[in-house]
Order: structure tokens, then sequence, then C-alpha cells
């Protein structure tokens, strides 16, 4: 997948995190997801979806 469709997807997943947060847990797998894509495409990751990821590890594991 290109990486600016995994972007847009991202996009897509955060804007749906704020409509439908009962299914956070959900769209955080996906995010994972999608991170990983680019990590594998040696692509830099955005320091705000890191940071993103990091806080919703933290609410779910708590």
């Amino acid at each position: 997948m290109a990486f600016e469709d995994i972007k847009a997807r991202i996009a897509l997943l955060v804007e749906e995190m704020v409509r439908r947060p009962t299914d956070a847990h959900e769209i955080h797998e996906t995010l994972r997801e999608h991170l990983n894509e680019l990590k594998a495409m040696g692509m830099p990751l955005p320091d705000d979806l890191v940071a993103l990821e990091k806080r919703l590890e933290t609410d779910f594991d708590s």
C-alpha cells in the first residue's frame, strides 16, 4: 500500500475514534497495523501518531 494511502487511512481512523469512542480498542488495533506497515516500508512515523498510540496503550492497559 502506498504511503499516502496509509496516511489517509490513519486520518480516517483518528476521526472514527472521535465519532465512535466505544470502538476505540478496535480502532487502536487498526492504527497499530497501519503504523507497522509504515515501519515495514522504512517510512518515518509521525510524532503525533506515535504519541497517540502510546496514549491509547496506556489507556487500554489501565
